[in-house]
């Protein structure tokens, strides 16, 4: 990621998914946009293809060139959990029809990218997005955990670099 690279953070939901664009230039990150996809229709397969034209919707307004989802975490009730996954796997095939690089963080990744504690509450993760991108006002909270999604992408995506950069320079003086 050496040029200004676009990445597209998801937070998937069957009725709200949220979404934020960051811009990843050198070791720093701006905002570029967020908000929640609100699906429309009555029945799962009818949200499920709003949820797609929803992101494939923000895709052409803002051309990322990566994309980060949030990873589902199982839950009490699996209805949900199935229309959790199923949300999920619509917004990947969405980024995978546009040839983007997906990537999947869990809560706890995403939170310890954040805060340096993967049990850190959501009100410290929304502000942490906050300040790291210098958002002033309310962010939705969906939209704020897709930011948050993809800050975690660009802070390990940097990490993996300078391990595999280093790495190379280590092993090419071994020869």
């Amino acid at each position: 990621m050496t040029d200004a690279t676009r990445i597209i953070g998801i937070d998937p939901g069957s009725r709200i998914t949220g979404f934020g664009v960051i811009e990843l230039q050198g070791a720093g990150y701006t905002y570029v946009a967020s908000g929640n996809i609100n699906t429309q229709g009555d029945s799962l397969a009818e949200r499920l293809r709003s949820l797609f034209e929803g992101v494939e919707d923000v895709m052409a307004r803002y051309a990322p060139q990566v994309m980060a989802v949030e990873r589902v975490f199982v839950q009490r009730n699996p209805d949900s959990a199935l229309k959790l996954g199923q949300a999920r796997g619509v917004a990947v095939c969405a980024g995978a029809l546009k040839s983007l690089p997906v990537y999947e963080y869990t809560p706890t990744e995403i939170k310890k990218a954040l805060t340096g504690k993967g049990s850190a509450a959501k009100v410290q993760v929304q502000h942490m997005v906050k300040v790291l991108l210098k958002v002033t006002g309310v962010l939705p909270a969906d939209a704020a955990d897709a930011l948050a999604c993809a800050l975690c992408h660009s802070h390990l995506h940097r990490t993996r670099e300078r391990i595999a950069r280093y790495g190379r320079q280590a092993t090419a003086g071994l020869q």
